[in-house]
């Protein structure tokens, strides 16, 4: 295994007599959960996640859960126990618009701030950033995108894709293999997270138990539900200084009714997505009142008709591709 480059989370700091002539000895390292989330302010992140999403409740614990296992880890190495990087690769399952890209980003701020990755960055890729269409092309590009994610998270969506058993010309293998090498090899300066649908991620595993065996996380993202997507969608108006009257909550209540049993359905998602195609309607209602004076309560309010006009359905693209 490479050597890491950097000391192991939570490992007892010099002592006095290591300290650079001249310059304070470090301080002591913590001792107690309390003093660890202090000190990294893991605390905040964790608050974050629990104020910042909707629901998601088995996500946030599971979260909270991993968080704990690496305070207690750096607790253990303070208290000179055996203490090596728990192997941190995950896999987030669950339809598009669950919230999975935005715990990845939570996540690499977690880890940032117990030392167990260099930077809070989040590198997001899909099979066509690392996969080629010609021999000696893969290689590359995945070594390419490995060092631009080394030292923070990688985030592979739609991993499944990288394997293609019914192409015998497919490069997604070769790819697969270079991942599988550096995730065992480098873990202490990478983490990977592989997403995509719960049941072809589980076909994905079954084909690759390389793959299973190097994740040791596995989350899964439920659908939200109509409550849930009508206080995301509060949020998403509010943040942009819009509101619904009346009208308009009720218009978007029946829209929501309806759109979740319809195919291609994106949780978070569509809810945006309808939001934006509501704006934009409002916009064209207004621009046609040119010679009426506009305060802020218009500006900012929407109406059943903005929601009504706007039910168009999104059509099927790779990212809001749902289960058959």
């Amino acid at each position: 295994m490479n050597t890491p480059l950097y000391r192991i989370p939570g490992s007892p700091a010099p002592g006095p007599e290591h300290a650079p002539e001249g310059t304070a000895a470090a301080a002591p390292p913590p001792r107690t959960v309390a003093e660890v989330l202090a000190t990294s302010q893991v605390q905040e992140v964790l608050q974050e996640l629990e104020d910042g999403l909707v629901g998601l409740a088995p996500v946030k614990q599971r979260v909270r859960d991993i968080a704990a296992l690496l305070v207690v880890e750096r607790l253990r190495a303070a208290h000179g126990l055996a203490a090596h990087n728990p192997t941190l690769h995950m896999s987030f399952t669950g339809n598009p618009g669950t919230g999975k890209t935005t715990v990845a980003l939570r996540m690499a701020h977690i880890l940032h701030r117990l030392g167990y990755v260099r930077r809070p960055e989040v590198v997001s890729v899909t099979r066509d950033d690392l996969v080629g269409q010609y021999i000696g092309h893969t290689a590359p590009k995945t070594k390419e995108v490995l060092k631009k994610a080394m030292g923070g998270v990688l985030f592979i969506d739609e991993a499944y894709y990288l394997y293609r058993p019914d192409n015998e010309r497919d490069y997604g293998q070769e790819s697969i293999e270079i991942l599988l090498q550096v995730m065992e090899n480098q873990r202490e300066d990478l983490v990977v997270i592989l997403a995509g649908y719960a049941d072809r991620m589980e076909t994905f595993f079954q084909s690759n138990p390389g793959l299973r065996s190097r994740i040791a996380h596995h989350l899964d993202f439920p659908d939200y539900s109509a409550p849930e997507l009508i206080e995301i969608a509060e949020r998403l108006l509010q943040e942009q200084h819009y509101r619904f009257d009346e009208g308009a909550r009720l218009a978007f209540d029946d829209y929501l009714a309806h759109r979740m049993r319809q195919p291609h359905f994106a949780n978070a998602r569509s809810v945006r997505n309808a939001l934006e195609r509501a704006r934009l309607r409002q916009a064209s209602r207004l621009f046609q009142e040119r010679e009426r004076e506009l305060d802020a309560h218009t500006l900012s309010t929407l109406q059943a008709e903005d929601i009504r006009a706007s039910r168009v359905f999104e059509l099927p693209t790779p990212s809001t591709r749902r289960q058959p």
